[in-house]
């Protein structure tokens, strides 16, 4: 069976929301399969840390990518199991109203406002002083998704398990609750991005109801950054491209061809009746290269 022809098939052809499932698991599989080379090799494997957010201000400003590369980190699999669970579920109800490009914007610029709530939080707040945290997962951007359909669709039912049918806007409701009240319990981080991602999917989908989309410039933007990526790494083509000249106006062809040969039978005629020697040298040029020919 070919597996890998099958998930790059419908990586290629699937939606937004089967891409951006398959970037968190392939990244989950990539950062585990290097991590047992390193722990083979009996060395530390931190590279996890380079993806993660850092909260402190030093730290992050030599790894800006952090706010871009969190958001599809996973610790483990059951972290990454719900997290991806829940994308599906929020991401169908979002695909239902919406197109992907606005999907990839919720997901993308949800978790980016999830990180910066976060960063700035631990550099304000007193209760972060003396705590080094690091960012990671994507459920600030699931949040970003939640919202968003809420929002956009507060009264629309959803199934929960072994509870029943609640209305959406009281299911985002509850983990919006739910992750201001656990600041302070356990995981802070994390519940603050929660809630910065949750503030961007009303944000959007507030001025989206104003006739403004918020996040067309940056998926543009991130298109183009794709495709610049994908045409320097695609094999160079080893096929040479050949022009072929425009077809000849054969009424015109013939046409030169008549008056060229009008001027062959005049040279010919002029050395018939004074010789070789009386041409001139632009004639000899003529004949030389009609006999060449």
């Amino acid at each position: 069976m070919d597996i890998l022809g099958d998930i790059k098939r419908t990586f290629k052809e699937g939606s937004v929301l089967t891409r951006l499932i398959y970037i968190n698991i392939g990244v989950f599989l990539v950062l585990k399969i290097i991590g047992v080379f390193f722990y083979l090799l009996g060395q530390p494997f931190s590279l996890a840390n380079w993806l993660a957010v850092p909260s402190v201000t030093d730290e992050l400003i030599r790894r800006p990518w952090t706010p871009f590369t969190y958001m599809f980190l996973h610790v483990g699999f059951l972290h990454l199991l719900f997290n991806v669970l829940g994308l599906y579920w929020f991401g169908q109800l979002f695909l239902y109203h919406f197109e992907g490009r606005k999907l990839l914007s919720v997901y993308l610029l949800g978790g980016l406002a999830g990180a910066a709530l976060y960063i700035i939080s631990y550099n304000l707040f007193p209760a972060f002083d003396s705590v080094y945290g690091l960012l990671l997962g994507s459920s600030a951007s699931i949040f970003a998704v939640l919202v968003a359909v809420a929002v956009y669709d507060p009264n629309r039912e959803i199934h929960l398990f072994f509870i029943g049918r609640f209305p959406l806007k009281y299911v985002s409701g509850f983990y919006v609750l739910l992750s201001i009240l656990s600041i302070s319990t356990s995981n802070p981080g994390g519940n603050i991005a929660h809630v910065g991602g949750a503030i961007w999917g009303w944000f959007y989908i507030y001025q989206l109801k104003r006739g403004k989309d918020m996040g067309s410039g940056f998926v543009d933007f991130i298109n183009k950054i794709g495709a610049f990526f994908a045409d320097a790494f695609k094999p160079k083509s080893k096929m040479k491209v050949t022009y072929k000249k425009p077809p000849r106006d054969d009424h015109e062809y013939a046409k030169q061809q008549h008056v060229k040969q009008e001027e062959i039978n005049h040279i010919l005629d002029k050395i018939a009746k004074s010789g070789y020697e009386s041409l001139s040298k632009s004639e000899k040029e003529l004949l030389f290269k009609q006999g060449k020919k």
